[in-house]
């Protein structure tokens, strides 16, 4: 469902809620409020900024996911591992890191090993 802003229309005469927008979750179908809940008080419906957040990849991460994805499904879990590895370390992308330590793992390292070569190449 979606979710509206509505603020009042006299802000002299306004409750603490509706004196700043506050949010309301509506059906489609649904009227607009034309009173506070809280106060009585007239309300309008407002439109509220769309805040989004979008992330792009670049095409080499893409690339990279997709050869790493394609290494696991043919469980060669060392390749994954180390592609991932170098990925990570180039755009210091903590979870590549982890889905390499994972592969690691997978391909038999063991953890203790993993631990000391992250250390190493953290010094």
């Amino acid at each position: 469902m979606p979710i509206y802003e509505y603020e009042s229309k006299n802000l002299n005469k306004a409750c603490p809620h509706c004196s700043r927008r506050f949010e309301v979750v509506q059906q489609m179908q649904e009227s607009p409020l034309r009173v506070c809940p809280r106060c009585g008080q007239p309300v309008r419906k407002v439109i509220s900024w769309c805040r989004a957040a979008i992330v792009e990849t670049s095409d080499e991460h893409t690339r990279v996911n997709q050869k790493i994805a394609e290494y696991e499904r043919e469980g060669m879990w060392s390749h994954a591992a180390e592609l991932a590895d170098t990925h990570s370390e180039k755009t210091r992308n903590t979870e590549m890191k982890m889905r390499a330590i994972d592969n690691y793992e997978k391909a038999g390292y063991s953890a203790d090993t993993l631990e000391r070569h992250s250390k190493s190449n953290n010094n």
